[in-house]
C-alpha cells in the first residue's frame, strides 16, 4: 500500500508539473545551477544535464542513460537514435520542451493516419519509468544537443544521498 501512496504522489506530480509551467524556449547545460540535491537546473528551473569538460555527466543524466537503456531503447532504438517502430527521441527532444515530454511519457501519445501509425503508451502507472522522468529527460536533452556521444557515459559524478534517499521514497522501499 505504501507504493501505491509513493505512486499517486509521483504521477500528480507529474501532472501538476506539466500544467503549472509554461512551455520555455530551449535550453542547453551554459545555463545549469546545482542544487542542494545534485541535480541541474536551468535558471527557468528545468531539469538539465551538466558535462564537465573532461566528458564527466553529473549523477542524473547518467541515470538517465540507464533508465533509457532499461525502459525506452527496445522501442526508441540505442542512445535514443529510434527505431523503424518509433522516432529518435535524440531528434526530438530538439523542439519538445520539457512539458511536452513530460506529458507525452505520462499520458500517452496516438498518432494514427494514412502514412503512419505511431502509438506511445502511457507510463503514468510505470514506477521504473516516473521515478526517473526527470533522469529521461536530461539524459535524452544531453543526446540531442550533442552533449554526449552514444554509447555509457565513461565518466560520471558520484550518486548524491538524496537521490538515493528519493529513489527508495518513490519506489516504496525502507523506513
Amino acid at each position: 500500500m505504501a507504493k501505491n501512496r509513493s505512486w499517486g504522489r509521483v504521477a500528480a506530480f507529474a501532472v501538476v508539473t506539466v500544467a503549472v509551467f509554461s512551455p520555455l524556449t530551449l535550453h542547453s547545460a551554459e545555463t545549469a545551477v546545482k542544487g542542494e540535491d545534485g541535480k541541474y537546473m536551468t535558471t527557468e528551473g528545468m531539469p538539465t544535464y551538466n558535462v564537465g569538460s573532461d566528458g564527466t555527466v553529473d549523477w542524473y543524466t547518467y541515470s538517465g542513460y540507464r533508465r533509457y537503456h532499461a525502459d525506452c531503447h527496445t522501442c526508441h532504438g540505442p542512445d535514443g537514435q529510434g527505431s523503424s517502430y518509433a522516432p529518435a527521441l535524440a531528434h526530438s527532444l530538439k523542439t519538445l520542451t520539457y512539458e511536452q515530454f513530460m506529458d507525452v511519457v505520462v499520458n500517452g501519445r496516438q498518432k494514427v493516419g494514412v502514412a503512419e501509425n505511431q502509438v506511445m503508451p502511457a507510463f503514468a502507472q510505470n514506477v521504473n519509468v516516473m521515478c526517473y522522468i526527470d533522469d529521461l529527460y536530461v539524459y535524452l536533452k544531453a543526446r540531442a544537443d550533442d552533449a554526449v556521444p552514444r554509447g555509457r557515459p565513461a565518466k560520471r559524478e558520484d550518486k548524491p544521498k538524496v537521490a538515493t534517499q528519493n529513489e527508495d521514497s518513490c519506489l516504496g522501499r525502507g523506513g
